[in-house]
């Protein structure tokens, strides 16, 4: 889990082919399918994160909606909080390959990216599941395996401090 940018997608596609696992970006089930802006009732999407843990043995949830990560807490994976800060996760918006999953067309996701990058930067300011603070919390209170991950400029992901 982490903000928007913070390498989330990335990360989860080359532990994915790594691993031989299936990767779940949370989108597509917090979200009405091709609807972004219509969000899905919480128990439809909760109830196909369990499916999809349950689904394999080997599996990847990534995406920044923490009641939704929670639910695949409860199968006991390895969590990793990314968390670069700021200027790494904007930069990485800029770069974004087009998500057809969630745009109609390239020019249709750039056309949003100053509200992205905005959004981006009120992570670490906003309350709920979809901030800073409500990631940190499901961070500190999950008892499984963990790891705070920083991106360094060279681009490696190193252990942060465990809080």
């Amino acid at each position: 889990m982490g903000n928007s940018g913070s390498g989330k997608s990335t990360l989860a596609r080359r532990l994915g082919r790594g691993h031989a696992a299936q990767v779940l970006d949370l989108d597509t089930v917090a979200w009405e399918p091709g609807e972004i802006a219509r969000p899905r009732s919480p128990a439809a999407a909760a109830a196909d994160v369990r499916g999809f843990c349950e689904s394999g043995e080997h599996w990847i949830v990534e995406g920044c909606y923490a009641t939704l990560v929670e639910v695949a807490l409860d199968y006991e994976p390895h969590l990793l909080f990314l968390d670069p800060g700021l200027e790494q996760c904007q930069t990485n918006c800029r770069a974004r390959p087009w998500e057809p999953h969630k745009y109609g067309s390239k020019a249709e996701q750039d056309e949003k990216l100053s509200f992205l990058l905005s959004w981006v930067a009120e992570y670490y300011h906003r309350d709920g599941e979809m901030s800073h603070q409500g990631h940190r919390a499901l961070f500190q209170s999950y008892a499984g395996p963990k790891e705070h991950l920083r991106e360094l400029p060279g681009g490696e992901f190193v252990l942060g401090a465990g809080s």
